[in-house]
């Protein structure tokens, strides 16, 4: 079960190159200790350009979460989401098996189509068209599940080939699919199909339409509501004031010479800010849409571990 969340979607913060790994692995237990029950990482190379230039820092994800997995015990380890073009299908499944292993059962996959080019042309792989790259997807799970399921799938696609293929040992938890994105056709339909979370990247006013998109394909396939959770991503700007709160919300977006007056038409709605009664109210609106949990980034205090702390009290109050 998934209801709350911590994405760390950069790493630069002030920290050496020699002391990151310490520093992300006490944002992690005090991600941890204060009640959010599942810590994600973007599975990119280069930064993206909404959060930074390309050439800052960014860490190979399932290395990482490897990392992490030792220095926690509990919160559940994830991306937000695995670009599906980066790996081959069978390495994967064996990757996402061995983090659920060294995690004692944690590993939640996530997994999206990709949509970043600029990694793709730079690093020498396929990026291909929106079409190409979500019918790589679906053949990517037609050989990972049932790889996690204990089953030898053999499939010769148009994307991908394998042959009675062996994936052993089985994880401890069969490690939960979850789909990010909010496509209405491809996206929700997939998740529909296969996934037990649905996580949202879109607006806050969206959510309630989402929700019904995708009730309509879980109809369509003959599951029910109920056999999958729904989150959103969304950015966290928490302050024990309401004043705090606006000077993050306001110092991070002036970093991209944007005034809160330029931004809220354009990324407001995927926001929540404010102090804690206001977060609180802004995550029962959201609730009330359908969803079943929150999953948030904390692009101005994220590198904070008493902001982490604030943020996973509030949270697991909310959906408790």
């Amino acid at each position: 079960m998934i209801r709350t969340g911590l994405q760390i979607p950069s790493f630069s913060f002030p920290a050496p190159d020699a002391e990151l790994f310490g520093r992300l692995s006490a944002m992690a237990r005090a991600a941890e200790t204060s009640g959010f029950d599942s810590l994600y990482v973007m599975d990119h190379f280069y930064q993206l350009p909404m959060l930074g230039a390309p050439q800052e820092r960014m860490l190979e994800a399932y290395t990482l979460l490897g990392g992490l997995a030792a220095a926690t015990e509990q919160i559940q380890l994830g991306t937000l989401v695995t670009g599906n073009t980066y790996r081959n299908p069978a390495l994967l499944a064996k990757i996402i098996t061995t983090l659920d292993i060294v995690s004692s059962g944690r590993a939640i996959l996530g997994i999206g189509a990709g949509w970043f080019e600029l990694e793709h042309d730079a690093m020498g792989i396929e990026f291909g068209t929106f079409t190409d790259r979500f019918d790589k997807l679906e053949e990517a799970l037609a050989i990972i599940l049932p790889m996690l399921d204990g089953k030898r799938p053999s499939l010769d696609g148009e994307r991908y080939r394998v042959k009675d293929v062996i994936n052993s040992p089985l994880p401890v938890r069969r490690p939960p699919l979850l789909i990010g994105g909010s496509g209405e056709r491809k996206t929700l339909r997939i998740a529909a199909e296969h996934a037990q979370h649905m996580n949202l990247t879109s607006g806050r006013s969206e959510v309630a339409h989402k929700v019904e998109v995708l009730e309509g394909h879980l109809a369509t396939v003959g599951r029910d509501r109920s056999d999958i959770e729904v989150s959103m991503l969304g950015m966290l700007f928490l302050g024990a004031t309401h004043e705090e709160a606006v000077a993050k919300r306001d110092a991070r977006l002036a970093t991209a010479g944007m005034t809160w007056e330029q931004a809220e038409p354009l990324v407001g709605d995927r926001f929540f800010w404010g102090d804690p009664d206001e977060v609180t109210a802004q995550i029962a609106e959201v609730r009330d849409a359908g969803l079943d949990a929150l999953i948030v980034n904390m692009v101005s205090d994220g590198d904070d571990t008493d902001a982490i702390s604030l943020a996973g009290e509030v949270l697991s109050k909310a959906f408790t």
